[in-house]
């Protein structure tokens, strides 16, 4: 099974040691960034990319688990700068991000 599917703004993660899925969205500006990671389903996760429109990918990412948000833009309209819902998914996922990075720099050497 591929471990990650990316988009313009979105990337989602399959974690197979633990059997996990997580998705994040990003956007950057010259007014700030955003950042919104999500536990995804596996039926999510399989659906992601099969749209011709990355909105329809994001819009379908929302609909999961919302566990991490950071917001931090210029005009302050956003909400809190930093807000954590869960802290062991969002430390899964940084684990499975990790993980899909040296797998990454281990096939470029």
């Amino acid at each position: 099974m591929k471990t990650k599917k990316q988009g313009n703004n979105w990337t989602a993660y399959y974690d197979p040691d633990t059997k996990r899925y997580f998705a994040e969205i990003m956007y950057t500006s010259r007014e700030g960034r955003e950042q919104y990671d999500y536990e995804i389903t596996q039926d999510i996760y399989s659906r992601l990319g099969i749209f011709a429109d990355d909105v329809e990918n994001e819009r379908l990412i929302k609909t999961a688990k919302m566990t991490y948000s950071f917001e931090n833009t210029m005009y302050g309209t956003l909400g809190p700068e930093r807000t954590v819902w869960d802290e062991e998914a969002n430390e899964a996922m940084k684990k499975a991000e990790a993980k899909q990075h040296k797998e990454a720099q281990k096939k470029k050497t």
